[in-house]
């Protein structure tokens, strides 16, 4: 286990309980999301970890030992990209890694090597002599993550890397993820896009209060809730009265035209309810179903979208 986070508890001067007895774990070589809506203890967590923040009660294991402050062996096998891009504006690209790969790596030889390394990683070979407020949005993030991943930490903890990137350099970043992973590296990676949650972690953890309310992959996490499938048809108002009460229907709405109805399990529904179309003669246009999100699955745990 790279991770072991057991019983934590926060709680800042104001009063406010960030952490309420979090426990939870991190295996080898797994992309871990980290997901909660704002205010859900995420942050609080990382920092923890980190040792960046002090903490009331628990304990937490990395590498199968204890984490203390003192812990700079530890430490130097963690790589962090923090949500703000953190790099020096006095600095190029190049200096800017090396300054980063510096604090862990003290072989001159091996840490050009590692420089050199990260900068084919992220594709800024073009970019070394650049000053950071000469790069765009994409670029930027990517240094950031170069100047986080250059010692080749064994931990790499992701906070929210695609944040005001365009779709080209998110897709590029979500790539490097899985190749970091692929190579060996163990990732804890939080977003506020719960499709790049989908795409790229291997287990999820929601945490809501400061607690865990759900983990497992997100086939489990997506079974764990009955949330059926979202069947839409074009069709007539008055055939939403048609099926409301109906044993196989979770919910009904109908909006714009379209009625929407909640089903108990999948599309096994959708002929039983064509057929009663058609039988009291309802006009029927496109028809569409949508199988459950994770996004659905956060939604009905937290009451709140990811994104709030």
């Amino acid at each position: 286990m790279i991770v072991q986070v057991k019983d934590l508890e926060k709680t800042y001067k104001n009063g406010l309980k960030a952490l309420n007895g979090l426990s939870l774990e991190v295996r080898e070589g797994e992309i871990f999301g980290l997901l909660g809506p704002n205010g859900s203890g995420k942050t609080t967590t990382i920092n923890c970890i980190l040792q960046l923040l002090s903490f009331d009660k628990g304990e937490i294991i990395l590498f199968d030992e204890e984490m203390k402050p003192s812990r700079l062996d530890l430490k130097s096998k963690i790589g962090l990209v923090p949500q703000n891009v953190a790099v020096f504006n006095e600095l190029t690209v190049y200096d800017n890694i090396d300054f980063f790969c510096g604090l862990y790596i003290k072989d001159k030889k091996l840490r050009k090597q590692y420089v050199e390394e990260a900068i084919e990683f992220v594709s800024l070979e073009d970019y070394k002599k650049f000053y950071p407020k000469k790069l765009s949005g994409g670029l930027l993030r990517r240094l950031n993550i170069a100047c986080g991943i250059a010692h080749k930490p064994s931990l790499i903890i992701f906070d929210e890397p695609t944040v005001a990137v365009d779709p080209q350099s998110r897709n590029k970043i979500l790539e490097g993820i899985v190749k970091l992973k692929e190579a060996g590296a163990t990732i804890i990676y939080t977003s506020h896009y719960m499709e790049e949650v989908e795409q790229i972690c291997s287990y999820i953890v929601i945490m809501d209060k400061g607690e865990v309310i759900a983990h497992g992959t997100k086939e489990k996490l997506k079974e764990s809730i009955n949330l059926g499938s979202r069947i839409t048809i074009e069709t007539s108002s008055e055939a939403l009265s048609l099926f409301e009460g109906k044993e196989y229907v979770m919910e009904i709405s109908y909006k714009d035209g379209e009625l929407i109805i909640q089903t108990i399990r999948g599309d096994s529904y959708l002929p039983l309810i064509l057929e009663a179309l058609q039988s009291k003669k309802f006009p029927i246009g496109r028809i569409y179903s949508e199988v459950p999100t994770l996004n659905d699955v956060f939604l009905k745990l937290t009451g709140k979208e990811l994104r709030d």
